[in-house]
């Protein structure tokens, strides 16, 4: 079966299971780095027909066997629960998930309003170990706020009534 990696595939290529949702542990019998993903080859996964029933299902690894990152680098799964904050320790919500949306991965930030989805590679999006996300230099009302919104008339400086 084909995994897709967010980051790089060759930091799977020694693992030795796989956490499949709702079906629990299995072993890994080959694995190789093939395009922006992998395929692997599960423990009791001998046909095609078999491994089309495992499509869609999330696939998880076990934090332990993961590859250590360097410093700065973190797994997006880390991130899930983390405080977020401004640059003045003011608590603003909290990450509920990570969205990889192509070009540009999103968190999804829970907050007292609502969610509010804030680009993770912004240059004001800071992950700091034992702190939590970091937001310096935010644009005012990302997270919380409400954009003004104005109809077309009122644009043109015409009110409607």
């Amino acid at each position: 079966m084909k995994l897709f990696v967010i980051g790089e595939p060759e930091q799977l290529l020694k693992l030795k299971r796989l956490y499949l949702e709702g079906l629990g542990w299995r072993r890994v019998s080959a694995i190789q780095a093939q395009g922006p993903g992998v395929t692997v080859q599960l423990g009791g996964v001998e046909t095609r027909e078999a491994a089309l029933e495992l499509r869609g299902l999330q696939v998880y690894a076990h934090d332990q066997e993961l590859p250590k990152l360097d410093e700065g680098q973190f797994y997006y799964h880390e991130l899930r629960g983390l405080p977020v904050q401004n640059a003045g320790g003011e608590v603003l919500g909290e990450v509920a998930d990570v969205m990889d949306m192509g070009f540009q991965d999103v968190l999804v930030v829970r907050h007292s309003g609502g969610e509010a989805l804030v680009p993770l590679q912004a240059p004001y999006v800071q992950v700091r170990r034992g702190v939590g996300v970091v937001l310096d230099g935010a644009p005012e009302g990302l997270i919380g706020g409400q954009a003004d919104t104005v109809t077309p008339s009122r644009e043109n400086g015409l009110d409607e009534e």
